[in-house]
Order: C-alpha cells, then structure tokens, then sequence
C-alpha cells in the first residue's frame, strides 16, 4: 500500500498521468498483481491533489482493466493487469477527430425532437411519412427548403432542389449522374475525405489543385482545366474543410469565370455556409453551372441526415432524383418531415444560432489554451487547422496524443495526392463540453510544446 506514482515525466490531465503511471508500474513490475493500492484519500494526500482527482483516476484504472475493488477491502491491482496497458491505449478520452457541431443547452434539440415528432404525429400521423414515395420530396418540402436556402441564393427555386440523405450521398449520386468513369474533377489539394471515398467508387479520378490561406488558387485552377479538360469541380469555398480557409467575395468571383469560361460544372459543398452566413456561395455567381449542396449535419446534427442540391435547372433536378432512386430508392421522409418543419416554424434557425454561438466560444477557447501557437480558423467555425513543429513526424505526433488521450486527424486524411502538410485538424466541436475542450487541448499544447523542443535538439 505504499505505492506513489511518479507523475512529473508525463503529460495531460492529472488523473490520467495518475493511470499511465499505474500501468507502466505495472508493466515494469514495480506493482505486482493483486497487490493492493492506497486509498483514495491517502494518495490523494501524498500526492497533494484533490480526492476527486484520484477517484477519477482510480475509476478510469478500473474500467480500463488495470485494478478492481473488493468491497470492504480496497482497491487492487487486477490479476488480468497485464493487458491493461492495452486496454488504455485503444480508447481515447478525449476524440477531436470528427467534425461534429456542438449541441449545447441553448439549441433546447431533445425537447425541439420531442415536441416537434409529437406534432407530426397529432397532425398527419407517423404512417403518412413511412410509405414509398418519389425520391427527392414533394413539392411543399422542396419549397421550403428553397424558401430557407433564398436567404442567401436569390434564384433558389423548389423545381430545382433534390432533397438527399446527406450530402455524402448527394456527392456520390451526382458522381454517377453527371460524370463518367475517368472523368477528371478537380478539387482543393486537401479536400473532404468523403469525396475520395466516393470518386474512387465512381471511377473519377481526382486532381488536386494548388491552395493558399484564401482557398484554391485562381491560376493553378486556370492551368489545370487546360491541362486536364476536367468535367467538373468539387470546392468547399466556405470554412474549408480541413484548412477553414474562406474565399473572399474577390476570389470567389475569378474562380467563377474560369469555371463559367472553361465550362466546367462546380460541386459546392456548403456544409459550413450557415456558420458563416454572410459568405456568399459561389452558386450565386454561376447558377447555371452549380450544384449546390446545403446540408443540415455540420449546422444542427448529423443524424438527421438531410441535404438540399440546388441544381443547374429543373431538367439537372430529375436526372439527380432519379440517380437517387436508383441508389437509395429515396431518403428518410420523416426526418425530411422534422427538418422542413423546423424550417418553417423557425426552430432551424434558432438552433443553428445557438451552435453559432457555441462554435464562436469554443473556438476563443482555442485560442486561450493554444497561446501563441500558430494555426488557423473561422471564428464560427468547427475545427481548426494546426501546422507541427518538425521535432516528430506526423505519426509520431499522433500516436503521442493517442498515448495521452487524445484522437485528432493528420492532413493525411484530406490529401488528393501524397500529402506535403505536416499538419492536423482538431475538431472543437467533437468535445461534449467546453470543459472537455479545454483539457483535449492541454493535452495537445502539451504535444506541441515537447514536438517543437525536440526540432530544437535536432
């Protein structure tokens, strides 16, 4: 029982050295099995930490595999501890590497569900949304969503609008509807991981084109459509997913007469655009040329699985349905049903201000905790974009973060072609609270600190 855990060599939050510590003793030999620990409060007071601190650490080394409590007796290094050490680097406390919004109070999202399925039920009845019916929503739905998207399109018409089962299955059934295989379709050199995903199925080949801190850059644009003679382009011009780079209204406006003069389609995938509201799409400049894709999963929650395509014209609009019918016979009318409710009676629009709000603190957060580190970010947006020092590779970098704690994505992950960005995006969004947030990104300081003190040894 007078074991004390040697905590000065590690880093992250304290509980958790208390449990990396536990292991390595345990896997050193210095802790043999079934041999008992301190109570809670006697580490606590050799320690000199709160006995929150070490009942935390001590519950986590339980559910981790690494000891076990006996009623009446105490807590014990478990007989099976050899595999703990395991046990705690396969699950990650703290995991910034999906791009999720935050939900916090203020959306009121469980009572907005509750109220808002017990509303279609009284009105139209749950049976009425679960029948077949034509891919793409009926006429009211495709209007209010038009209605909703014309704030910041002005020629958003329903006749146009093909509502989908998320923009990764938008992206996949424009593929399949508008291109061929070994087709070409440009893209930002780091782009959305799900467009890879879906070109390779496609047999579309993807061509990175040269970006800077305000999105892809006009004249390597420019060459690769004479280059490459490519059928379309996919562009995240808002919040870019993964470097949060925002075209100015200039930029957008070059980047639109080049697609119109060398007639090249855009995708745009506007996933972000309502965390930035005053942004204007590029679908704006080029309709004839654009399809244009609002989702609902980075602004209010994936699991709604909701995506509205403005497309070029009403003849574009059913050559999208019926490719949707071929893929997913049609999307989720109920949750289609909830989501254009929400955008009538004005719910949409409350939650996305709320997660605005969230974003925006989280992301001065960020900047508290992360100091003079360079990286960059919107102000309302999700993630933020993080260049490493050169003191470990990329993958040192993360298994490091992984030993601490904490998941997040390399640059890796978004790269058209073998990627040059020794860099990584870190999800604000993915933490359940801002206090949660606030010690991932201790862990990754942390992280920072000792990868740009070994590029100093070196």
């Amino acid at each position: 029982m007078d074991w004390l855990p040697t905590l000065t060599d590690r880093e992250g939050p304290l509980y958790r050295r208390i449990v990396d510590a536990l292991s390595a003793d345990v896997a050193s030999g210095r802790l043999r099995r079934g041999q008992q620990l301190p109570t809670h409060r006697a580490l606590a007071k050799s320690l000199g930490v709160d006995l929150t601190t070490v009942t935390r650490a001590y519950t986590e080394a339980q559910r981790c595999g690494l000891t076990e409590a006996r009623v009446g007796q105490g807590t014990f290094v478990a007989e099976s501890a050899v595999q703990a050490r395991q046990a705690v680097s396969r699950r990650p406390e703290f995991d910034l590497s999906m791009n999720l919004p935050p939900q916090p109070i203020e959306t009121g999202l469980e009572d907005r569900l509750t109220r808002g399925i017990a509303a279609l039920q009284r009105e139209v009845g749950f049976s009425a949304h679960l029948n077949y019916r034509e891919p793409g929503g009926s006429d009211a739905e495709r209007g209010i969503a038009a209605a909703w998207l014309g704030a910041r399109i002005a020629n958003a018409h329903g006749d146009r609008l093909v509502i989908c089962p998320g923009t990764q299955n938008a992206l996949f059934n424009l593929l399949i509807a508008v291109t061929s295989p070994g087709d070409v379709v440009l893209t930002e050199s780091l782009t959305y991981p799900g467009i890879k995903a879906a070109a390779a199925y496609a047999g579309v080949r993807l061509v990175g084109v040269q970006i800077d801190e305000e999105g892809i850059i006009p004249d390597a644009l420019k060459s690769a459509c004479r280059r490459h003679a490519p059928k379309a382009a996919y562009l995240i011009p808002t919040i870019h997913n993964p470097t949060t780079a925002t075209m100015p209204l200039s930029r957008r406006e070059e980047i639109a007469e080049i697609l119109r003069a060398k007639k090249v389609l855009l995708f745009e995938d506007d996933a972000y655009g309502m965390l930035a509201p005053s942004a204007m799409p590029l679908a704006s400049l080029i309709p004839e040329r654009t399809y244009f894709a609002a989702s609902l999963s980075k602004c209010i929650a994936p699991g709604l699985r909701t995506s509205f395509v403005l497309t070029p014209d009403h003849r574009s609009a059913g050559v999208l349905a019926n490719a949707l019918r071929a893929t997913v016979q049609m999307p989720a009318f109920l949750m289609i049903a909830l989501a254009t409710r929400w955008l009538q009676d004005g719910s949409a629009d409350a939650i996305i201000g709320a997660i605005r709000d969230e974003a925006a603190a989280r992301q001065k957060l960020a900047a508290h905790v992360l100091g003079r580190h360079a990286y960059s970010a919107h102000p309302g947006g999700h993630h933020i974009w993080v260049p490493l020092p050169r003191g470990w590779s990329k993958t040192e970098f993360v298994s490091h973060l992984h030993r601490q704690g904490l998941a997040i994505v390399t640059a890796d992950a978004f790269s058209v072609e073998e990627s040059q960005h020794h860099a990584i995006r870190v999800s604000l969004g993915a933490a359940s609270s801002r206090a949660e947030l606030v010690a991932a990104l201790e862990i990754l300081t942390t992280a920072l600190k000792l990868s740009a003190a070994a590029s100093r040894v070196v």
